[in-house]
Formats: C-alpha cells, sequence, structure tokens
C-alpha cells in the first residue's frame, strides 16, 4: 500500500480520546520499586501522549477526555494548553473521582514495569452526552485508546465518538492499549475491542494485544497475515503488528506488507515506545508519505523517546527525529 487518504477540508489534523493521568517515574534507575525513593511528574496516558507527540509534530490537534477536579487534572489541562493542545473536548468531573497516577519502576533497560493506581479514576467517567461530535466533523483524524472501552460510561462514549467519526468520514486509528488491570475479564476485552476494531481504519498493536482480540477467532497459530485479513471485511485499511525488538509489520488491504525497520538508541526505559511510535506513523502518513517511510519515520520517534526518562516530554519534534535517523545511519 503506497498510501492512506486522509480528509483535506478540516480544521484539525487530529483528535484523540481516552486516559488523561499522571505518570510518575522513578528518578533511581536501576533499581526496584522498593528502594525507589523520588519520582518525576509526567503528563501520562497513551493517547494523551500520542496527541502531545502529534502536537510537536507541528499538527493541529484537541482532546476528548475527563479530568479530575484537583491539583493533578488541573496540571494536566495547564500542560495541554502549553503544548498547543485544545481542551474544548475535555470535561472536569465534579462527583470526587481521582486522577489515575501511574508508578514506573526501571530496574534496567530492558526490565521495566508500571505500578497503576485506577480506581474512581475521572477518565473513565467520560459520559456519551460530553462528547461533541462537531469536533470529530472537523477532525481529519479519531485515535481511539482501547483502554477507554474497559468501563462505562467511558466505553459507550467511545462507542458514540466512533459512530460520529464514521458518519463524517474521519479516519479511525485505534490503539489497542490492553491494560489487563483494567478490565474485568478477558472475554470482555475481546467483545469491546472487537467492537471498536470494526469500525476503525487503522488498528495497531503488539502481536500480544490482537491475540486478545482474537480470543473468539479461529487464529489458533496467531499468524500476522490471517489477523490482518479478518479486518478488511470491515473499515480497515492498515493494519499494524508490533514485535518489540523485531520491529513491526503493516499489511495493507491490497495485500501488500512493509517490515519496519529498527533505529539503535541507549535505552533507559521501554515504556513509550508504542506511543512515540504511533505518532510518528501516524504523522508520515498524514503526510502523504508511503507506509514504509512512515514506519521508519515512527521507529526513529520510538528510539528517541525510550532513550529519554519521560514520555510525553520527550516526544520529538520533526527536526529532531530527521537529525537522529541522519545521525544513526552515518553512525
Amino acid at each position: 500500500m503506497d498510501s492512506i487518504t486522509f480528509a483535506t477540508d478540516r480544521g484539525l489534523d487530529f483528535v484523540a480520546i481516552g486516559r488523561l493521568c499522571i505518570d510518575l517515574n522513578a528518578n533511581e534507575i536501576n533499581r526496584p520499586m522498593e528502594e525507589t525513593m523520588t519520582f518525576t511528574k509526567y503528563v501520562g496516558g497513551s493517547p494523551a501522549n500520542i496527541c502531545i507527540g502529534m502536537s510537536r509534530l507541528g499538527l493541529k490537534t484537541d482532546f476528548i477526555g475527563k479530568v479530575a477536579d484537583d491539583q493533578m487534572g488541573r496540571f494536566i489541562i495547564d500542560y495541554l494548553h502549553n503544548n498547543g493542545i485544545g481542551t474544548s473536548g475535555i470535561t472536569t468531573d465534579r462527583t470526587g473521582a481521582v486522577t489515575g497516577l501511574a508508578f514506573t519502576e526501571i530496574k534496567s533497560p530492558e526490565e521495566c514495569s508500571i505500578l497503576m493506581y485506577r480506581s474512581n479514576v475521572a477518565d473513565l467517567l467520560l459520559a456519551p452526552i460530553e462528547v461533541d461530535e462537531s469536533l470529530l466533523a472537523r477532525s481529519k483524524v479519531l485515535l481511539v485508546s482501547g483502554t477507554a472501552l474497559a468501563q462505562s460510561p467511558s466505553r459507550e462514549a467511545v462507542l458514540l465518538a466512533l459512530r460520529y467519526a464514521r458518519k463524517h468520514g474521519t479516519k479511525v486509528i485505534f490503539d489497542i492499549d490492553y491494560r489487563p488491570y483494567s478490565w474485568a475479564s478477558l472475554e470482555e476485552t475481546a467483545i469491546f475491542y472487537h467492537l471498536a476494531a470494526e469500525k476503525s481504519d487503522i488498528i495497531i498493536g503488539t502481536r500480544e494485544e490482537f491475540n486478545m482480540l482474537e480470543r473468539f477467532d479461529d487464529n489458533a497459530e496467531h499468524s500476522d497475515e490471517v489477523t490482518a485479513a479478518q479486518w478488511f471485511d470491515y473499515h480497515a485499511e492498515l493494519v499494524v503488528i508490533k514485535h518489540g525488538k523485531d520491529g513491526s509489520i503493516a499489511y495493507g488491504k491490497d495485500g501488500s506488507s512493509q517490515r519496519g525497520s529498527i533505529f539503535p538508541a541507549k535505552v533507559i526505559k521501554t515504556f513509550g515506545a508504542g506511543d512515540s511510535y504511533a505518532a510518528g506513523f501516524i504523522y508520515g502518513l498524514m503526510q502523504g508519505w508511503d507506509v514504509s517511510r512512515s514506519m521508519t519515520f515512527g521507529s526513529a520517534s520510538a528510539s528517541i523517546v525510550i532513550s529519554s526518562h519521560s514520555c510525553s516530554d520527550a516526544m520529538p519534534t520533526v527536526e529532531q527525529v530527521e537529525q537522529y535517523m541522519l545521525a544513526s545511519r552515518k553512525a
């Protein structure tokens, strides 16, 4: 597949819906959480990171979500404003819900983990009535994060956003973003992931995330080709399956496939790679680049972020990604 076509008559490039939370990244790296004493605060949540990445790359972005009426919620809103991201689609909870927290553990570059606090969080209280149809009608792209499907009323809000996007010809990108602690059962996960994937134009996930999505499907060997093919009977034009250190493979509806390249990195931590890859990859597609070039740009963006302490703060600009690619080729 050469490229993806996006609407050209829109005032917005990109809108994301889903999780807005706080990342508390360990300052004492190469040690377990039990021995970590200090953390640095960042805005987090996969869709937030991707939206920040798209804004850093120069696109006009907005967000649909919900924040708590607390200090952390205000920190998130201020951060988005300062990074040029619209917040017209973000509402504030008044019921006493809190901001989700993610504490990160960096035992080594290869051994990282996240301790999540997701009880009574504001982002999962986004209601369907709070989804602005006009915002989606003005955008070229809607990015849906799978975590937002984990509970009601957030899941109904996402399904309504998908309906609006399809109605207005807005491209839908589904980032599977599976977080097991958010879900009641594997069966529930597969059911709601299916509903979102069926309405999506581009689906992005790890091999393990697609395994979850296929819980009821006849793909016992978890073949990438079989995985991709089933979604082309719906709206999907492109399915991207990530294999960690082995790179990613993009499958097109026309039968094509492209394997992404890997860039060297001085890895500090592994988390954030998927979000930065998605931002770079989607940016490339929206510039009219072919799939292979977009994957290369996304891989370079991911290498920059995993070489940094933060995720959101480390999202690179176009110039930074281009310089990184050039330096890597000369090395």
